[in-house]
């Protein structure tokens, strides 16, 4: 932004700067670098210069991911004024996957009173397949383990166990089998619905086959879709007023993460927190 206005805003509002730096892409002496580097990072896809140039002007978060291609900065988080496909585009387009990943995926943390869940998918991908749903689940154990959530992975479903069956439950039970192969330390259990997931009571009546380290003891919950998981997680959010501190982007080579256009300053925060965690991962 506008240094000058940036810096007077937070006069107003008794915001110290102290150690802050304030970039103005279009006022940087290297813009004209960026320009050429945009279109020799996309030029494949058909980018030109007058093309890169109209976005390095008008699109600052095309500036923070080429900051972050060039190591100058490690992580990014936006969307505060841009919708979740604007800030994941240019990092899909220039950051792309980390290795052994070949999607990017999304977690909610939901803070409850008394414990913590984490949700996955709730964001990003609309219809996962069996492969990919796998890969999100052991994505997402991966990151509750950093954040020191010892994972118990519930994959989920309408049906629990083989009380049904559909293309759906069919999905869920290969996405399992899958994610225990692909993390065999971490325990993994499903098809399973959410309460036989996080209710002991309900579990011991509805799952079958003896002990379950899953089963009423979930800890990360991994939805089929995201129609049920984004739905869900606005439910839980809406209903108990927790805090859902989210979407945690997943599968990038370097963290970006995404705010809702509603965000308030404590979710920036929290946001900007878990994104220097991530970054220290990495």
């Amino acid at each position: 932004g506008q240094p000058d206005l940036v810096e007077s805003i937070a006069v107003q509002r008794q915001v110290d700067l102290t150690g802050v730096t304030v970039i103005n892409p279009l006022a940087e002496k290297d813009f004209e670098n960026r320009v050429n580097q945009l279109v020799e990072l996309r030029k494949s896809k058909g980018m030109i210069e007058s093309k890169a140039r109209d976005i390095m002007s008008n699109d600052f978060t095309y500036w923070g991911t080429l900051m972050m291609q060039n190591g100058m900065v490690d992580g990014m988080v936006s969307g505060a004024r841009h919708t979740t496909a604007d800030t994941m585009r240019p990092a899909l387009q220039i950051i792309k996957t980390q290795p052994g990943h070949s999607l990017v995926s999304s977690v909610f943390f939901m803070l409850l009173p008394d414990k913590v869940y984490v949700f996955g998918d709730c964001a990003i991908n609309v219809e996962p397949n069996a492969e990919q749903m796998a890969e999100i689940a052991v994505a997402t154990a991966k990151t509750a383990a950093i954040f020191g959530i010892d994972p118990r992975v519930a994959m989920l479903s309408y049906a629990t166990g083989t009380s049904n069956t559909g293309p759906m439950i069919e999905k869920v039970e290969k996405a399992t089998a899958l994610a225990q192969q692909m993390l065999p330390g971490v325990p993994i259990a499903g098809p399973l619905q959410f309460d036989a997931a996080v209710d002991p009571a309900v579990a011991r009546e509805k799952v079958k086959g003896g002990e379950n380290e899953v089963a009423g003891r979930a800890t990360v919950l991994i939805f089929p879709d995201l129609n049920t998981g984004n739905n869900t997680y606005k439910a839980v959010q809406q209903t108990s007023k927790c805090i859902a501190m989210g979407p945690i982007m997943q599968g990038l080579r370097r963290p970006i993460n995404d705010l809702s256009r509603g965000c308030t300053v404590e979710d920036i925060v929290n946001t900007v927190i878990i994104t220097c965690l991530q970054a220290e991962q990495q």
